[in-house]
């Protein structure tokens, strides 16, 4: 595809792999001594979203559905950026960009996601409950 179509998409493809090697750079700035508890503490909440099977608003929903990811993940990566040394993240970057495209998928990191993900809903659930009252019963 060449013209103003091609260069678009072009540029989409080169944000769309700077943003893979940010995400993928954030856990492992996570893993780095010299970054400060509490961006470890932001990263890890933007990864475990981008890596989340659950979104705040689903896939399915047309347009909104998708939406949410692509403005959620750059937005907090962006945000958790400064909070990261720029040598750690320099070299997380490097790091990233060299990692083999297939990374395995770590049982305890998925585990960790849906806990957090069921300690979050609970409350919700418990207030829907208590709004929409016990299931009725047919009386015999």
């Amino acid at each position: 595809m060449t013209g103003w179509a091609g260069r678009w998409l072009g540029a989409w493809r080169t944000r769309l792999r700077v943003l893979e090697r940010e995400t993928c750079a954030l856990p492992l700035a996570c893993r780095d001594d010299r970054t400060p508890w509490y961006a470890k503490l932001a990263a890890s909440a933007v990864v475990a979203y981008a890596a989340s099977p659950i979104d705040l608003i689903p896939d399915v929903v047309p347009v909104v559905g998708l939406l949410d990811d692509v403005l959620i993940v750059p937005l907090g990566a962006v945000l958790v950026r400064p909070l990261i040394p720029a040598r750690v993240m320099s070299e997380c970057r490097v790091r990233a960009g060299s990692a083999a495209p297939s990374r395995p998928f770590r049982l305890a990191g998925g585990v960790a996601v849906l806990f957090v993900w069921g300690v979050l809903a609970y409350p919700g659930v418990r207030l829907l409950r208590q709004r929409l009252g016990p299931p009725c019963r047919a009386s015999d």
